[in-house]
């Protein structure tokens, strides 16, 4: 099936779903409420955890929002990060309910909380292209899609961005970033990915659900650069936050 056919079955599904969701009043995903057309109440999205001042590199916390010392010495492979949220209750529970229950229809809700995000950060152009954080082959089997592409498709398609589909992959299964210190993450990663893509004088957005220690986010930019792009930003749902003494 061609690119385009196959863009434009997703077109219409997403359509079709949309249209359902819309038709049918909504339960709030977190306390049941009437919600009417969207899948999170007026009140609980209102109270979900935010970052607040934060690095427009790498989006961890800093007193204004200024540029961390860390990206300022050792600048990452990546120009900016966009998160909607921080990685706390309730935003975890959502994520692991879109993440590993099913839950797909939250890739709605979490592109629109990208988009809205990108829009208080008065994000400039589109990119040029979007891309998903690739999966490793044989997690994608068990969970049957990868969450950071629905997210990507969804944003895709408000934005009129193309998404890249193919020529991006995980060539190197390794155990899940989340089982190991942060301290190895980085190597965890290292080599992990291919881009068999031309991608020259192009700007690219990385789409992925959470963004924890980014060694994977900057392992997959430094693919991206290599391959030719001359600009790369993180769109996650989420940033996990260090810990506060």
């Amino acid at each position: 099936m061609s690119n385009f056919l196959s863009g434009a079955l997703d077109s219409v599904r997403r359509g079709a779903l949309d249209a359902a969701r819309r038709a049918l009043p909504q339960r709030c995903e977190l306390c049941a409420a009437a919600s009417g057309a969207e899948l999170i109440c007026r009140g609980c999205h209102s109270s979900l955890p935010r970052v607040g001042p934060a690095c427009p590199v790498c989006a961890l916390p800093t007193a204004n929002g200024e540029v961390c010392g860390h990206c300022l010495v050792d600048p990452p492979p990546f120009v900016a990060t966009i998160a909607a949220f921080a990685y706390a209750f309730p935003v975890d529970r959502l994520l692991h309910a879109f993440k590993y229950h099913g839950r797909l229809a939250l890739a709605e809700w979490a592109a629109g909380a990208i988009l809205d995000q990108r829009e208080r950060q008065r994000g400039a152009h589109p990119p040029d292209r979007l891309v998903a954080l690739p999966l490793a082959p044989e997690r994608q089997r068990e969970r049957g899609y990868n969450q950071a592409f629905e997210i990507a498709r969804a944003i895709g398609e408000r934005l009129r961005v193309p998404l890249v589909r193919k020529g991006m992959h995980r060539v190197r299964a390794s155990p899940p970033q989340v089982t190991l210190p942060w301290s190895e993450r980085a190597q965890n990663v290292r080599d992990a990915f291919a881009c068999e893509l031309d991608l020259a004088g192009m700007s690219v957005a990385v789409v992925d659900d959470v963004m924890t220690t980014g060694a994977s986010l900057a392992e997959f930019a430094r693919t991206l650069r290599r391959a030719g792009a001359t600009r790369v930003e993180n769109w996650v749902v989420a940033r996990t936050l260090p810990p506060t003494d």
